[in-house]
């Protein structure tokens, strides 16, 4: 099964950006243990700080892969056009958050791709990539 993990805005500084808040690790080492524990699925890892490298990403692989684990950072709360490029291609897509976003900023509250989604998680922390990617291989067994 081939997986995308896609990334947006300032994901890139995990393990040093508000560790109270998105933890200590960075994501790249974080990758390796997804990889390890999902050794049956082919995982490509994606991040970009730019909504039209996402899009163009969501475009490149939404026809061809067998999921795609998402988290748009802030783009989540004001992008209709992520929303739109998820709700354009056939690859389904888990929305993830680290952060429990009930619990953050009040315009945090809102997620404009949760709808065109299989599925969301957050407040998991790291843990909820490996969620993500749990459902979207059961999603896939079981169609």
């Amino acid at each position: 099964m081939r997986i995308l993990i896609l990334n947006g805005p300032n994901l890139n500084l995990l393990g040093k950006r508000e560790p109270e808040i998105y933890g200590s690790q960075t994501f790249e080492d974080f990758f390796k243990e997804l990889k390890n524990l999902f050794a049956d699925c082919k995982l490509e890892y994606f991040q970009s700080n730019h909504e039209g490298a996402l899009i163009d990403k969501l475009h490149q692989v939404g026809f061809s892969y067998d999921g795609i684990v998402f988290n748009p950072g802030a783009y989540t709360h004001t992008s209709i056009a992520l929303r739109d490029a998820i709700a354009g291609i056939e690859t389904p897509v888990f929305e993830v958050h680290i952060s429990n976003l009930a619990e953050r900023e009040d315009f945090r509250q809102v997620s404009y791709v949760k709808d065109v989604c299989i599925g969301s998680t957050n407040g998991m922390g790291l843990e909820g990539y490996a969620i993500a990617i749990e459902e979207l291989v059961k999603a896939k067994t079981t169609s």
